[in-house]
């Protein structure tokens, strides 16, 4: 992943612990997702198409991986000057298609299983192909928004496989927890769960969209570096457990400029207010609970409404 080269980065257990909370709340999103496609392909007696949605499902992970590992890795040859404009222009547009993606789900969730299904049910009609089409891009469009949320979470050239390692077991856990909602084993208010997720991704890409600033500025497209908004770095210990939590998940500096302060706390009034009014008009979600084996047609408009 590529971030700023400091004295300090952040360590292992920060790396992962960042990256799996990640690998958590999209992989859970994700997991919902796959849980309508599998429980409708049951309903519908056409167990058969199972195989091509979970052949989508391993495509969309392939896609995940692959884009991480360009980000981790791709610029490792390159200057530092270099990375930095890579790092910066990557980041912003991150922060682009995150921030698209978190309000567009916040907006559509409530008719998302709907549109699954009938997609689904057109999809079997036209061959396994389709099915793991549709499968790859309904999970594919989680799994990179896992990937570009990754964007500064690790030291360029030093965080090796960790942040990486991270997110698969966070990812992992989110495969049991759906799993056992599959079951009916665990209960879990979606509505509120999302929506504190939600505001978590929010304040991760402020984050992110302050250090591709800072990036910018550290490579001159961007005035301001040594316009400095406050330096606490006389009582703030970088090293210490605080602070490579704070860097590690936040991007969080302790010297920020000007323009990294304006565009963090811009972003954060604006798009968590946007983020906040999208989602008061959806229909009341109810606690997911499938009973049987397969969720009912109202336990997938429960999952859906979240």
């Amino acid at each position: 992943m590529i971030t700023l080269a400091d004295s300090t980065g952040p360590s292992v257990a920060t790396q992962m612990f960042g990256s799996g909370l990640i690998g958590v709340r999209e992989g859970l999103e994700a997991g919902i997702v796959v849980m309508i496609l599998v429980a409708f392909a049951v309903k519908s007696d056409r167990r058969d198409a199972l195989k091509w949605i979970w052949l989508g499902v391993a495509g969309a992970l392939a896609l995940m991986i692959g884009t991480f590992l360009i980000i981790q890795f791709g610029t490792s040859t390159m200057s530092s000057l270099a990375a930095e404009l890579i790092a910066g222009l990557a980041s912003l547009v991150a922060v682009v298609i995150v921030t698209f993606m978190v309000l567009w789900m916040r907006k559509a969730s409530a008719s998302i299983s709907g549109e699954l299904k009938s997609g689904l049910e057109n999809a079997m009609g036209a061959g396994g192909a389709a099915v793991t089409g549709l499968a790859f891009l309904a999970v594919g469009r989680e799994g990179f928004e896992t990937a570009l949320l990754m964007v500064g979470y690790a030291e360029s050239g030093d965080s090796g496989p960790w942040p990486l390692i991270g997110l698969l077991l966070g990812v992992l856990v989110a495969v049991g927890l759906t799993f056992l909602l599959y079951r009916g084993a665990i209960r879990i208010d979606f509505n509120r769960f999302f929506f504190y997720t939600g505001l978590f991704l929010i304040i991760v890409a402020a984050g992110i969209a302050s250090y591709g600033v800072h990036a910018l500025q550290v490579y001159g497209w961007l005035p301001g570096l040594h316009h400095t908004a406050f330096d606490i770095t006389s009582v703030y210990d970088q090293s210490s457990w605080y602070g490579e939590v704070l860097q590690g998940i936040f991007n969080f500096r302790p010297e920020p400029s000007w323009l990294q302060v304006i565009v963090w706390v811009g972003y954060i009034v604006i798009v968590g207010t946007a983020f906040v009014l999208r989602g008061r008009t959806p229909a009341p979600a109810k606690t997911a609970a499938p009973p049987s084996d397969a969720p009912s047609e109202a336990d997938d408009e429960t999952v859906a409404s979240s």
